[in-house]
């Protein structure tokens, strides 16, 4: 079994960064997809971003240029880095590990473990 904890989320202004972080237990974090999505409400959860076991990086159009996904497996970490953010990104935000490395990273059904989520509210 695998648990996964956000933190870093927060209200942040229009235009501001913040920067998640996603730590995972267990020994085979490395050899994992790792998924970041969103949920504001009301809405269906959203592909915000995923990182491949080898460092791969795959955004949607949406975060494009100002949103950053890395990995650091020494300390089991995923980040999401985001800049100029706006309040249509405001929502819960959601890490997530693809034990089996399906690919197809924008699919929620791919994905074996999730977070709890952690809120991002972001002002105008």
């Amino acid at each position: 079994q695998v648990q996964l904890v956000e933190s870093g989320g927060g209200l942040v202004q229009a235009g501001g960064s913040l920067r998640l972080s996603c730590v995972a237990s267990g020994r085979t974090f490395s050899s994992y997809h790792m998924g970041w999505f969103r949920q504001a409400p009301g809405k269906a959860r959203e592909f915000v971003g995923a990182i491949s076991w080898s460092g791969g990086t795959y955004y949607p159009g949406s975060v494009k240029g100002r949103f950053t996904i890395s990995r650091d497996n020494a300390k089991n970490t995923v980040y999401l880095q985001m800049n100029s953010l706006q309040p249509e990104d405001t929502a819960v935000y959601y890490c997530a590990a693809d034990a089996l490395n399906r690919g197809n990273y924008y699919r929620t059904s791919n994905y074996d473990y999730w977070g709890q989520g952690t809120q991002v509210t972001v002002s105008s």
